[in-house]
């Protein structure tokens, strides 16, 4: 048997393996050296394919394992820098080809190749694993496999529209393919998509001994069938026969169209390539495959959610400030202030990411309420069956509660997610301080400027903002706000917290409606404008959802609360004037008692079977209900350039620390189009020249309230871009 050692210096250096030889199995090690995560790229590949082949020769080797070096990745993916930086359709058709070719390699091997997975298993990760001839995943919570490439805008180009299906069926591939959704291991052994779960501490060891057993004809991998005679039947008649097939293929491109509004080209390819591989066979489907894959990677599409991922990756290694060096103090504890419906979702992404909380509340009934709150969301877990009941046990114990402040002088971080009103919130800040004067103090505000909060601090470099999104448990955005005493220590602290609780965070300077709400505020008082105006409400809601918002903004103010819009309305009106001052109109709508969805009573109608617009809400607007037909291009343009338009103002403030950081926060805090890259991306794509032109031609027939931002003006009459300008 030959050493490892051996086997290394016998073959040159190995950069991303290492190779362990054991009882005649080989483990390939993959560990990219300097990155947190491995990815597919060619040089790794080569290396690998070398390897292989060495291997296949060797005759003291009898099978193969594919593990990972890294904690908590198996392989996350292909490099998505080699598709952003393809020059055309040919090269990143090239590029599908290439790794086509080497997952086929591994099918061919004539030794068992077994994928040893533990942590992330994504896209042309699990596109290799696909291609090994067993799968053992451990059960561990960090353990995830997907085709993930749709959210990139792009289809798996690495075989995985091909061997999926087969291997799963074509229904639950596709459920997976078309939304990039991932799977724990229990999932993917329960579709077959892997053949084990073991514990962690297990995996080495058992892929070891399956190879083995595999190799010696011991253990076969039997072909897994849909269980249940209900489920074994529909796959027969829906995916065995030419003519079911055509039904699945076609109810699956309806829902989709119907899912992505025709924005995103992508799922539609994936399904075509789907459909080409059964109707003409696998090394068809595989070219169909490759050539979709080539053309969607030149899409806009594409690019601008790949720019969104650059971003995102750029953030989680962004600590907040400008000093890289800073460091955020170590957080065993946390503090939540109120017990709703956000103080309840703050309470439970923080138990999620294993940390201890402390919940105070008013009374005993109020707490009761909170923890209620943080069982909802883990309850609905188990019966996804994403966590088990040990699991939800194990959080719930890290949350407890008081009517006092007994615990909270021991919490690290206290978030306050009490009413907002200033005053309430500058008591809690005095109290809070009084039983620990070192702890940071967090205000979940969405329009009090932190500064005012940091008036009744004692220490105000430990006060700032985490402003998180309804529902906590689902936006993925954390807006954190500092104002010009709060402490670098104290920002990178919120920040590290943000990301253990598995947010995307950006930092913004304090100011009236901080970035998120500040820019939502003219887009919303412009549909409000076209209300007065004579628009009909479902004609504002579908061009803004035609445009690519996943709701329009006059259902969002339902649910936001049309009382809660007017005041947030009010406090922005008092910072920066006219151009900020919603029509007199929406006041006489609450005060008719109109809130939303939330009493029942908004503009459209709640309780029935369907939601409707309620036409008596025309009678407390200029016009009644005889409202005019406007076009979609205008309400897009009106609404969407008052959001753009904010955007920059921020930016050109410094409210923002980069273009990046507007572009995050506007997708994944408030629903701009993914595919269209942020407002400033957006803007980017328009042209500041352009969009500056606009502007004025708005100003001229509305007014002031569309006066092109200051940067705005600089950037377009030099014709220069957000992005790389």
């Amino acid at each position: 048997m030959m050493s490892a050692e051996a086997m290394t210096a016998g073959q040159g250096a190995s950069r991303y393996f290492r190779v362990e030889v054991a009882g005649g199995v080989a483990t390939l090690v993959l560990d990219e050296p300097g990155e947190r995560v491995n990815t597919v790229h060619p040089e790794a590949m080569r290396e690998f394919a070398a390897h292989l082949d060495r291997l296949e020769k060797d005759e003291a080797v009898k099978a193969v394992v594919v593990a990972s070096g890294k904690p908590d990745v198996w392989v996350a993916g292909a490099k998505v820098e080699l598709m952003q930086d393809a020059k055309d359709a040919a090269e990143a058709e090239r590029l599908s080809r290439d790794g086509q070719s080497l997952f086929d390699r591994v099918e061919r091997c004539r030794k068992p190749v077994v994928a040893a997975i533990h942590g992330a298993c994504l896209g042309g990760g699990l596109e290799w694993a696909l291609a090994c001839h067993y799968r053992i995943a451990t059960d561990h919570p960090k353990t995830s496999l997907g085709l993930v490439e749709v959210q990139l805008g792009l289809i798996p180009g690495g075989g995985g529209t091909q061997r999926l299906p087969r291997l799963i069926g074509i229904q639950p591939a596709l459920d997976l393919i078309l939304a990039g959704k991932t799977v724990k291991a229990r999932k993917a052994l329960k579709l077959g998509l892997v053949d084990e779960a073991v514990p962690p501490p297990l995996l080495r060891q058992v892929a070891q001994e399956r190879a083995a057993a595999l190799a010696s004809g011991k253990l076969r991998r039997a072909p897994r069938r849909a269980a249940g005679a209900v489920a074994r039947v529909t796959r027969a008649a829906l995916e065995e026969n030419f003519l079911g097939r055509e039904v699945l293929f076609r109810q699956a491109r309806k829902l989709t169209l119907a899912k992505t509004k025709g924005h995103y080209p992508a799922p539609l390819r994936a399904l075509e390539a789907i459909e080409h591989g059964y109707a003409k066979g696998f090394e068809k489907g595989l070219e169909k495959e490759a050539e979709l894959f080539g053309k969607l990677a030149m899409t806009p599409e594409a690019h601008r959610l790949m720019e969104i991922f650059f971003a995102t990756t750029a953030l989680k290694k962004d600590n907040g400030v400008d000093d890289p060096a800073v460091k955020a103090r170590p957080v065993s504890a946390v503090g939540v202030l109120g017990g709703g419906l956000m103080g309840g979702g703050i309470a439970y992404v923080t138990v999620n990411a294993g940390l201890p909380v402390r919940l105070r509340e008013r009374d005993d009934a109020a707490a009761a309420r909170g923890v209620a709150a943080v069982r909802g969301v883990l309850d609905e877990r188990v019966k996804r069956r994403s966590i088990d009941r040990l699991e939800r046990a194990e959080k719930l114990r890290l949350l407890t509660t008081t009517t006092a402040w007994s615990g909270l002088e021991r919490v690290d971080v206290l978030v306050e997610a009490v009413f907002e009103d200033l005053s309430l919130k500058q008591e809690m800040v005095r109290a809070f301080e009084a039983v620990n004067p070192t702890g940071i103090f967090a205000s979940n505000t969405s329009s009090i400027p932190i500064g005012r909060i940091a008036e009744a601090s004692r220490h105000p470099e430990t006060v700032l903002g985490m402003h998180y999104f309804s529902p906590v448990h689902k936006m993925p955005l954390l807006e954190v706000i500092v104002t010009p005493r709060t402490a670098p220590e104290a920002t990178a602290t919120a920040v590290a917290l943000g990301k253990k609780q598995g947010k995307t965070v950006i930092v913004v300077r304090d100011g009236p409606g901080f970035y998120t709400s500040r820019i939502l505020a003219p887009y919303m008082n412009e549909a409000a404008h076209l209300l007065v105006d004579g628009a009909a409400v479902e004609d504002l809601d579908h061009a803004l959802v035609a445009f690519g918002f996943p709701v329009g903004p006059i259902t969002l103010l339902d649910e936001v609360g049309i009382d809660v819009g007017d005041k947030v309305g009010k406090i922005l009106q008092e910072a920066f004037g006219a151009r900020m001052a919603p029509p007199a109109a929406l006041h006489d709508v609450v005060k008719a008692g109109r809130l939303g969805r939330k009493n029942g009573k908004g503009f459209y109608t709640y309780g029935g079977k369907e939601k409707r617009v309620d036409e008596t809400v025309y009678d407390l607007l200029p016009g009644g209900r005889r409202r005019r037909r406007v076009a979609a291009d205008e309400i897009q343009e009106r609404l969407v350039l008052q959001l753009v338009n904010e955007a920059i103002r921020c930016l050109g403030e410094g409210i923002l620390r980069s273009a990046r950081d507007g572009d995050v926060g506007a997708v994944f805090g408030l629903g701009f189009p993914p595919f269209r890259g942020g407002p400033f991306r957006w803007a980017d794509a328009v042209g500041t020249k352009a969009l500056l032109d606009r502007l004025e031609r708005l100003r001229a027939r509305h007014g002031e309230r569309f006066e092109p931002a200051p940067l705005l003006a600089e950037l377009g009459r030099a014709g220069r871009p957000f992005h790389g300008g």
